[in-house]
């Protein structure tokens, strides 16, 4: 038994020691243009779920009204849209990023499937190491929850908000 104990200390011990070599020796992927690390999406990902998912209950305190979705607008295109796009402009900004950051008005990467309270939770408390910024100390609880609704609701905006974010 106190040979299986030593083995399995020393083997941890050895995988500890090569990560930290890996990553001093300086052959980390840390460029943008680096892919992620092995298992990072995994991690990443699956640490981003958990801590989102009890949000999913939250529910608006506003209504979904174009007055909502025109204050969200104001907020998106102050805070937002330099990163995550407009309609049919997508960020070029974005393109230097990793991750990338969604382009929040392209079919294949809106959040319109999302529930409004978890878009809400990534508003206020941002999502580390991704360079998406929390926002609870700029905007108000109103403001991120229109900019929320408006997400939410981004393939059936009305008209006139569609206009107002272009």
């Amino acid at each position: 038994m106190k040979k299986f104990l030593l083995g399995w200390f020393l083997g941890w011990l050895a995988i500890i020691a090569g990560a930290y070599l890996f990553v001093r020796s300086g052959h980390a992927p840390v460029a943008t243009q680096s892919g992620p690390l092995p298992l990072e999406t995994f991690f990443a990902k699956t640490a981003l779920h958990a801590a989102v998912a009890p949000a999913a209950r939250l529910k608006s305190p506003l209504p979904a009204n174009s007055d909502n979705f025109f204050g969200g607008v104001m907020v998106y295109n102050h805070n937002c849209a330099f990163c995550h796009g407009e309609p049919n402009h997508p960020s070029q900004i974005a393109k230097g990023m990793f991750p990338p950051p969604p382009q929040l008005f392209n079919p294949d990467e809106m959040v319109t499937d999302d529930p409004v309270g978890i878009t809400y939770w990534k508003v206020k408390n941002g999502i580390r190491l991704s360079g998406m910024p929390a926002f609870h100390a700029k905007l108000s609880e109103e403001q991120m929850w229109q900019v929320s609704l408006l997400l939410r609701n981004a393939n059936k905006l009305p008209p006139a908000v569609e206009a107002a974010l272009k």
